[in-house]
């Protein structure tokens, strides 16, 4: 592990700060009040129908979801708005945001998530931070607030995998140790994704997580849910 005032996410990126380090960390820990722990992000839906039963059929679904679903999406979209030069424009990148929400519940999620992180983020920073969906709303306050893109966009979708991953260990359910396993499996893969849609817009969004979002849609019809989506 580096020491001193900096410290490397990877040899491809530079140095960042300790300082963003922490704040990148705050933002995305369990406790910084998004409200993520009442989403499943389709998730129960699969459990219920038994096609999630296993860490390892979870591990190829969250691949799938973060590679080629909402994940990689959600890493154009935040990219975007931390480039955004005005409001405006950032209100057209959430427009975008919004408009490929694959059910009315996923869209719920993100605005509502993105709500509550612009409004705690902008009473800390003092930054004025519009309610937005949650990877416009992070891009934006990352932006605003000077931190490093790939860093915060590889934080922000370990942030979301390790939400999931709870949810799973309650749904399915599944040890804490193989929960974690699944997360440190996905980690490097958030790097991955942050270093490839760096320099991305959203004309490049696209998405072939099927299965997911037809659970996200079927989950809005479950008689008995613990998850908001």
């Amino acid at each position: 592990m580096a020491t001193g005032a900096h410290m490397r996410m990877n040899t491809d990126t530079p140095p960042m700060r300790i300082e963003a380090a922490l704040i990148l960390s705050q933002w995305f820990s369990p406790a910084y009040p998004v409200g993520g722990f009442a989403y499943s992000h389709g998730l129960e839906t699969a459990v219920q129908d038994g096609t999630l039963r296993s860490a390892a059929a979870l591990r190829v679904w969250l691949e799938d979801v973060l590679l080629h679903g909402s994940g990689r999406n959600d890493a154009i979209l935040l990219g975007a708005a931390w480039r955004a030069r005005s409001q405006a424009e950032t209100d057209r990148i959430d427009a975008t945001a919004r408009a490929f929400a694959a059910s009315a519940e996923r869209l719920r999620e993100s605005a509502l998530q993105g709500a509550a992180f612009a409004r705690t983020t902008a009473a800390l920073t003092g930054h004025d931070i519009a309610a937005l969906t949650y990877p416009v709303a992070v891009g934006r306050a990352a932006g605003l607030a000077g931190l490093p893109l790939e860093p915060t966009v590889a934080m922000f979708l370990q942030g979301v995998m390790s939400n999931l991953v709870s949810a799973a260990v309650r749904l399915v359910p599944l040890g804490q140790t193989e929960g974690q396993a699944v997360l440190a499996h996905l980690s490097p893969l958030c790097a991955r994704v942050a270093a490839q849609t760096a320099g991305l817009t959203p004309e490049d969004m696209t998405s072939t997580a099927f299965l997911s979002d037809i659970a996200a849609m079927r989950h809005e019809t479950l008689t008995t849910r613990l998850f908001r989506s």
